[in-house]
């Protein structure tokens, strides 16, 4: 038995899609028809993943790690300390930073990220996720209306690198701040603030473990430099021909992009299906 796990935004989906090409659909259905698992593997939290669970999935690495199961049973439940996430926006709101709060079943945002996002020039798979979330109305409510329900991480995006200083200093010895590689010249830094206590790495090795199924039995496919630990972990890593530069230049196979049938080719040269 393989296991599989999957990145959505950028590799399994289009960024902010929520909708798989059929081609990928097909690669995932004949994977598992061979008695392989196949997991999603994202920074999303649950709400923002949920719209993908019709399609038959295993199991999920959730929230960037937080949040772990496999099929409907939870093995890892991890929100941040309350006082950590109050201080955190306190330091990157005085700083300028336009924040997002994710809890597992809802999101808030700053009520002018929009005006932000539409302003950047940056290009990745998370601003374009964010974008078409704000647009589209997925579930981003006002983080006014955040009522303390336990938060996994904060998503993080600015001008200027320096905005972000402050709570580094103050952070980063317990929080991993992961930012997005961006277009040459973009004006937006865009990230997330994910509790070191876990990773996408960490959850993956803990299906691994539950399941008795060897690492190098475990495949990752990703884009982006939020998927770093997971292609660290795994025993095959595949990155996206749309993913970051620096992470195809450790994975161990690069596929066509996420437009391009890319999950259903590297399936099958991987030997999946």
């Amino acid at each position: 038995m393989k296991l599989i796990f999957l990145d959505i935004d950028g590799t399994l989906t289009e960024p902010g899609s929520n909708v798989p090409p059929e081609s990928a659909l097909k690669a995932i259905r004949r994977t598992q028809e061979k008695g392989n698992l196949v997991f999603l593997c994202t920074g999303r939290n649950y709400a923002m993943l949920k719209p993908l669970l019709e399609y038959g999935f295993d199991g999920m690495v959730a929230s960037a790690g937080g949040y772990v199961t496999i099929r409907d049973q939870v093995i890892y439940d991890h929100p941040m300390p309350q006082e950590d996430l109050e201080k955190a926006l306190e330091v990157l709101h005085r700083n300028g930073v336009f924040c997002t709060v994710e809890t597992k079943d809802a999101t808030y945002g700053d009520e002018n990220l929009g005006d932000f996002l539409s302003q950047s020039s940056g290009n990745n798979s998370e601003i374009e996720r964010w974008r078409k979330a704000l647009s589209e109305t997925l579930h981003i409510l006002p983080m006014k209306d955040y009522d303390g329900r336990p938060a996994y991480k904060i998503v993080i995006m600015c001008q200027e690198a320096e905005q972000l200083s402050e709570a580094r200093d103050l952070f980063e010895k317990d929080y991993d701040f992961c930012i997005q590689e961006v277009t040459a010249h973009g004006n937006c830094q865009n990230g997330e603030l994910i509790n070191r206590a876990f990773d996408k790495g960490r959850g993956i090795r803990m299906i691994a473990e539950s399941l008795n199924v060897p690492i190098e039995d475990v495949y990752g496919f990703g884009d982006s430099m939020n998927d770093l630990t997971m292609i660290e972990t795994v025993g095959v890593s595949v990155c996206m021909a749309n993913g970051a530069e620096a992470l195809k230049a450790i994975s161990d196979l690069v596929v066509p992009s996420v437009t391009e049938e890319g999950l259903f080719k590297g399936f099958e040269q991987l030997g999946l299906i």
